[in-house]
């Protein structure tokens, strides 16, 4: 994961123009930002941490005593997958059973300054979707008594990958209506549009929230290359080989010996 001096930069400057805004609005009592709305992809992309800034304005709503709690959401761009178990068959193994899924978000992280279970109910948690599972919508086939195991199975292939991830710590409170969280983006992390959602809790209840967005693109060249590959695949298999031959030969040629 890295943070570029770049990045570091923006991010100041966004916490710095939070703050600015948070003591001159008073129509909103949470206020948000991050340090980018844009990730490149280059090719040499091994993952990208985003900061998230938050304000809660002291007029707002009474602090409670315990303090302030918050919970960010992020969900990645949305698609069907479909999730299959093997089971062997004498000396073979066979896909014997499968549920499909539908617009399942292909990156979900969601962190917070403490424990879920320490900042809401379960019943809470569900109704507002705070968490993995309950962002995991359930599969509706007429077999769905065994969905739970194909959705742990789901959950679990996804967070070996680092696309999701639960983290209670996170989000860190800089004062005590002053917040900060880091979003990781692992290397893998899918091209398109990602939703953020920032919810400020009290007391088990959420307060209010604050919606925000980035987008995980390709640069023009790596944007170019994957077009021509996408739109001309024939043409883009045969400069290919014919690049990959031209470098052996030139290999051949440096490497010589007479």
């Amino acid at each position: 994961m890295r943070a570029s001096p770049a990045g570091a930069t923006r991010a100041l400057t966004a916490a710095a123009v939070l703050l600015a805004c948070a003591a001159g609005t008073r129509a909103q009592s949470l206020v948000t930002t991050l340090s980018t709305d844009l990730v490149p992809i280059l090719s040499n992309f091994t993952g990208e941490r985003i900061a998230v800034f938050g304000v809660v304005e002291p007029g707002a709503a009474p602090r409670p005593k315990a303090g302030w709690d918050v919970v960010v959401t992020v969900r990645g761009p949305r698609g069907a997958v479909t999730v299959r178990r093997k089971e062997s068959w004498g000396p073979l193994w066979l896909n014997l059973d499968q549920r499909r899924y539908i617009a399942i978000p292909a990156f979900i992280s969601v962190l917070s300054n403490r424990p879920l279970d320490l900042i809401a109910q379960a019943e809470v948690r569900d109704d507002l979707r705070l968490g993995i599972e309950p962002l995991i919508p359930s599969q509706t086939a007429a077999r769905a008594a065994n969905d739970p195991r194909f959705r742990e199975a789901l959950q679990r292939l996804r967070e070996k990958q680092g696309l999701f991830s639960e983290s209670a710590e996170q989000v860190r409170f800089i004062s005590p209506n002053v917040f900060q969280a880091q979003i990781d983006l692992p290397g893998t992390a899918p091209l398109g549009n990602y939703d953020v959602e920032v919810a400020l809790f009290s007391d088990g209840a959420r307060v209010t929230k604050s919606n925000l967005g980035f987008r995980v693109t390709k640069t023009a060249a790596e944007q170019w290359v994957a077009d021509v590959a996408h739109q001309n695949s024939i043409l883009y298999g045969i400069a290919t080989a014919l690049i990959a031959v031209l470098v052996g030969w030139l290999a051949s040629l440096v490497f010589r010996r007479d």
